[in-house]
């Protein structure tokens, strides 16, 4: 068992297959660059700087922030090193090396440990939470007296936009938000007993939902 050079050998093979990509995207960017096309010159400048990235065996999501920026711009790209990471280890806390763990963080990604002998709904839950983190992803919940439902949306969302997720109406009518935090309301015991302790918020359409919020929306 080499958990680094199995590492090296997945990245390694995920570079050639972008770089491939690549050299067939800019070839045929280049060609209508050469006609004056504005979208065209921008994709050939950007498709040099992720070409030269990879041939340097480098992972594309290693680029500079602004530069990786301008390359997630290109959603028809759909290169495989500029996802974001996450590599599960098999084994024990113990098991993890030093020399593996700052490899790992050297590629920009993250990690994490799961003895799959023993795994349950623990550390799924775990996987879960680390997904959602590298992938700049939060959830909010709505209750009634039939269900409760989580709605995943994107960090640093406005309450308008997580509306938006329930139904398109939503957010083009918003008003308010009734908030309050999952552990709260479940300290409260119900919807009505909070509201009687004052710990229901009135928030509006420049506030930024946090993980875990419970939501009433006030709609026209």
């Amino acid at each position: 068992v080499n958990p680094i050079r199995d590492l090296e050998i997945i990245n390694t093979e995920l570079i050639l297959k972008d770089l491939e990509t690549a050299e067939k995207l800019f070839s045929n960017a280049e060609k209508e660059a050469k006609s004056g096309k504005k979208e065209a010159i921008k994709e050939a400048e950007i498709l040099k700087i992720i070409r030269e990235q990879l041939n340097n065996n480098q992972l594309i999501n290693q680029l500079p922030a602004q530069q990786l920026e301008q390359a997630r711009q290109f959603n028809h790209f759909s290169f495989l090193t500029i996802k974001p990471q996450i590599y599960v280890l098999n084994g024990l806390e113990d098991d993890a090396g030093e020399e593996l763990i700052n490899k790992i963080n050297s590629f920009g990604s993250e990690c994490i440990i799961i003895n799959l002998a023993d795994a349950g709904k623990n550390a799924i839950n775990e996987l879960i939470k680390k997904a959602y983190k590298i992938l700049g992803l939060i959830s909010f919940f709505t209750t009634g007296e039939d269900e409760t439902k989580a709605w995943t949306i994107k960090k640093g969302s406005k309450a308008p936009q997580a509306a938006g997720e329930i139904h398109g109406d939503f957010e083009k009518k918003f008003i308010r938000a009734e908030t309050i935090n999952w552990e709260k309301l479940l300290e409260a015991g119900s919807w009505n007993q909070a509201k009687q302790k004052g710990w229901l918020r009135i928030e509006g359409k420049d506030y930024i939902v946090q993980d875990g919020d419970v939501m009433i929306i006030r709609h026209g």
